[in-house]
């Protein structure tokens, strides 16, 4: 599978999306977050659990929908985004984002910004092409952790989310779920008051 930033060449290379098989409800419930999403109905209410819906399956949805688009945005700018002009994984002066992922890195280790998010979107693909996590048909039960495994992933995923719509949306979901908590939150609080003022006045 292609990697998705070449580290050592000029050339971009993207990551395949990840997609649901027509006809089964992942597929359903991915097309109906897509149509209300184009529909221009309130961000707030498109992340709502629809009634009679599964959460391990909204969820799933989300967090696939998530990556494939964070994916994408990152692609735009890789350019921009080097070692030499990125040499830290920050989210402002205050915070710095260390890596560890228990294989080849067991302690958090400081890295510069591509190499850490080429290192993300790996760890993160291989959750979801894990049929015993990301199961793909109804019979396959999801694993009791699986919020705890999507909690995760969003919460790393959140240090990519910075972009207003894909931002906006990413944080009305994760906080109608309560699924990634406020320290994590708080690096990023200045420019959430700045894109969703009145989903918080409203909290």
């Amino acid at each position: 599978m292609a990697n998705f930033v070449d580290m050592f060449h000029k050339e971009k290379t993207f990551r395949p999306r990840k997609k649901f098989e027509p006809g089964t409800l992942k597929f359903s419930l991915h097309k109906q977050a897509q149509a209300s999403l184009k529909s221009g109905i309130d961000l707030k209410d498109v992340v709502r659990l629809p009634p009679r819906e599964s959460l391990n399956d909204w969820v799933a949805v989300h967090v696939v929908d998530f990556f494939n688009r964070i994916n994408l945005i990152y692609g735009t700018v890789t350019d921009y985004c080097r070692e030499d002009t990125c040499p830290t994984m920050s989210g402002g002066p205050k915070f710095e984002y260390l890596w560890a992922d228990g294989n080849k890195y067991k302690k958090p280790t400081p890295l510069p910004a591509p190499q850490y998010i080429s290192l993300l979107m790996d760890w993160v693909e291989a959750q979801i092409n894990n049929d015993e996590i990301f199961p793909v048909t109804v019979d396959v039960p999801f694993p009791k952790n699986f919020i705890s495994i999507c909690k995760k992933i969003l919460t790393r995923l959140f240090r990519e989310a910075h972009v207003n719509t894909c931002y906006k949306h990413f944080y009305y979901f994760v906080s109608e779920f309560g699924l990634v908590s406020e320290r994590e939150l708080e690096p990023l609080a200045e420019m959430t008051e700045r894109i969703c003022k009145e989903h918080l006045y409203n909290r």
